[in-house]
């Protein structure tokens, strides 16, 4: 989610224009639009016209593009299509519509949306900063090459698959300056250094080195200057056949580079729960049900989610797991959503999905749930 302009303040009135730039702001601003808000945004509607024609006159259509305003009454998702419909009354007169008029507006991606409440709570604001956050909150780029193909990620609050680029099937030469040059405009469109603190480049064999030497080439002619500014911030890694993103985030170099960062803290907490299972099974515990029931005692330290459960298709385990999360954060805990492209987010989902490191050991908890 990208915040274009913002005029708001705690438990104030004010207004806020954003563009919603996937499915995960959709849902988010199904979670922020409120019955009595007002939005603005771009639609379009079909206007009929009389045309004169060999056999008489007839009716034509066609769709004109209109700005609409609406008092919201009504907010719905629909979780097959991750789609969002605001219904409520039109609050400006035009050619088009009527002022009073009921209408009902689909929220579209990458379109600019004015969102006006008369009272900015917490909670709306949170939601506001979790959408902006995560959009610009990746802490690593990673090109990976293989067998003949290249990914692009950006690892932050989840792992995102910005590009994937098979080669040409013609000779050696010509597909890898194809791949390589997809590669290269895939990176400088998505990898901002303002937010990324390292660039890891990963592959079985010398594609790498190859690759960056090309990246700053182009960089050099193109005269990008924040690419050739940043190459202390390059690391080539070697990774093998196989899950080679998730081998690279357990790279000792990888690691080091990026330490105190979202993908390695996630790490560190999945280990420290898996560690006290082993250790002080009293002070970690797994499962929706137990998890529920520790936090209902206030124990909860750090909770650790999974994205599959979070981004749930059906809105009302959706709405609890995002109300536990917000618990655990208002009673001074910490919460990690866990990609499940990440090597932690493949055991945690193995171990249904959540679990929590706790305050306190609670050797009673195993009883309490049955």
């Amino acid at each position: 989610m990208k915040i274009l302009q913002q005029n708001l303040a705690l438990n104030q009135p004010g207004s806020v224009k954003i563009i919603l730039e996937d499915e995960d702001d959709l849902w988010l601003a199904y979670n922020l639009f409120a019955k009595g808000d007002t939005i603005v945004a771009d639609t379009t509607r079909k206007v009929s016209h009389n045309k004169n024609s060999a056999n008489g006159k007839r009716k034509d259509s066609t769709r004109v593009k209109t700005k609409l305003e609406i008092r919201i009454t009504d907010v719905d998702y629909d979780k097959d299509s991750s789609t969002v419909r605001v219904r409520g009354r039109n609050l400006a007169t035009n050619e088009l519509m009527a002022s009073g008029a009921y209408h009902t507006l689909e929220i579209e991606r990458n379109k600019e949306i004015d969102l006006t409440k008369k009272h900015w709570d917490s909670d709306a604001i949170d939601t506001l900063h979790e959408g902006s956050e995560k959009s610009s909150g990746a802490d690593l780029a990673v090109v990976l090459f293989q067998q003949g193909s290249a990914q692009v990620f950006l690892i932050g609050h989840k792992v995102t698959t910005l590009a994937k680029v098979e080669a040409l099937k013609t000779n050696n030469k010509t597909a890898s300056n194809k791949l390589f040059e997809q590669a290269f405009q895939a990176f400088v469109k998505h990898v901002h250094f303002n937010t990324v603190r390292c660039v890891v480049l990963g592959s079985p064999d010398s594609t790498k080195e190859e690759f960056r030497g090309y990246l700053f080439q182009e960089a050099q002619r193109l005269k990008m200057k924040w690419v050739e500014e940043n190459k202390s911030r390059f690391v080539m890694v070697n990774i093998g056949n196989k899950n080679s993103l998730k081998e690279l985030l357990h790279d000792n170099e990888v690691m080091g580079l990026i330490k105190d960062t979202k993908a390695v803290m996630e790490i560190r907490a999945y280990k420290e729960f898996s560690d006290l299972l082993l250790t002080d099974s009293d002070r970690a515990c797994y499962g929706p049900r137990s998890v529920e029931t520790a936090q209902e005692m206030m124990a909860i330290e750090t909770l650790l989610i999974t994205d599959d459960l979070l981004r749930n298709k059906e809105i009302a385990l959706r709405k609890k797991y995002m109300e536990l999360v917000k618990s655990v954060k208002k009673a001074g805990g910490k919460a990690f959503l866990f990609s499940p492209k990440h090597v932690s987010g493949e055991q945690l989902a193995q171990l249904t999905g959540i679990a929590a490191i706790l305050r306190f050991p609670l050797p009673e908890l195993d009883e309490l749930v049955l």
